[in-house]
């Protein structure tokens, strides 16, 4: 899931995100691919979503206006599903990026999945489980926010408080466990992509590290060992449960 080549789409709801997050999203966004399309919708003759436009023009993302026909319904969301659709049925991307907190996406995340695409989710600590479930990967917008306002930063976990998060110990030893070879050790590598598949929306920024190695290293329940690989040249981590000793 770190094709930089792939091409997405990214559709931006703009009811349940911020002008404040452009910046590192679209930088996120990057890591998994080319953003083809950025879409972003809402009602904009209302006031409440005036601080959109500069970031709007500086990068270039284009505007799509929908009415509110009705109180209580959000049209919002139905242009966007529906727009959606329209770019999927057109062959032309490898994925998309679906940023919004909302859980009405959930549908949308999964018909896409089924037609083979990957799903990249993005919104607040706040979005109902089903939305995330439904994505490749999900990145909550808290770690994003981190760089640009500093009452957002993501406090660092310390070792004792990480071990206290049983859910968080039975992913990796789940994940090192399911990666490893005869003697324990497993590849830091593997063992990511076996966490991605567990858990969309894991990322070691929710917990204060930027690497997974480095929580890995900082929960300290794993020997980590560094290798040569190959002609030697490179250099991988290698991890191992303490209980296999």
């Amino acid at each position: 899931m770190d094709n930089n080549t792939d091409k997405l789409a990214v559709l931006i709801d703009a009811d349940n995100a911020q002008p404040i997050i452009v910046d590192d999203l679209l930088a996120e966004i990057a890591n998994y691919g080319v953003a083809s399309v950025k879409r972003i919708y809402g009602d904009w003759t209302l006031p409440g979503l005036k601080g959109w436009k500069e970031v709007l023009l500086q990068h270039s993302i284009q505007p799509m206006q929908q009415f509110a026909y009705t109180k209580g319904k959000n049209a919002t969301d139905s242009a966007m599903i529906i727009d959606a659709m329209d770019l999927l049925y057109t062959d032309k991307f490898n994925g998309f990026c679906i940023v919004s907190s909302d859980s009405d996406f959930t549908k949308l995340a999964s018909r896409i999945r089924e037609a083979g695409l990957l799903v990249y989710g993005f919104g607040e600590q706040k979005t109902p489980s089903a939305f995330v479930s439904a994505c490749d990967k999900f990145i909550y917008t808290e770690v994003l926010r981190v760089k640009t306002d500093e009452n957002q930063a993501i406090v660092k976990k310390s070792s004792g408080e990480l071990k206290q998060d049983t859910k968080l110990v039975s992913l990796l030893r789940n994940a090192v466990d399911a990666s490893s070879d005869e003697s324990g050790w497993s590849q830091l590598g593997p063992v990511g992509n076996n966490i991605a598949k567990q858990a969309p929306d894991f990322d070691p920024r929710n917990y204060g590290y930027r690497k997974l190695g480095e929580l890995v290293a900082a929960i300290n329940i794993f020997e980590i060992e560094e290798r040569q690989i190959g002609d030697g040249n490179s250099r991988s981590l290698y991890v191992r449960d303490k209980r296999k000793k």
